[in-house]
């Protein structure tokens, strides 16, 4: 009796052995998915970022020949201005 006792003992034995093998693996694998799903949210945060400073680029070209239209009048402004104060200045 001793003798077949002690092969069923091995035998649960070896499948304890796989059973943990088998767990660990599990939880490698859902270590790596979830490492990998921090990866993914990681570069669609960067996407994300991507997109919304091409968009403020966008807005800056488009704007840009209106800036450029109003700071001329700015300095056009300005230097009738200067001229107005000197021709009183002289001429007055």
């Amino acid at each position: 009796m001793t003798a077949s006792a002690a092969p069923a003992n091995l035998d649960l034995e070896e499948q304890r052995v796989r059973i943990r093998r088998a767990l660990d693996e599990a939880d490698k694998l859902a270590a790596e998915r979830s490492k990998l799903a921090a990866e993914q949210a990681k570069h669609l945060a960067e996407q994300t970022k991507f997109a919304t400073e091409t968009l403020k680029l966008e807005r800056d070209r488009a704007l840009a020949p209106w800036q450029i239209a109003l700071s001329g009048m700015a300095a056009g402004a300005a230097f009738f201005g200067a001229g107005a104060a000197f021709i009183k200045l002289l001429g007055a």
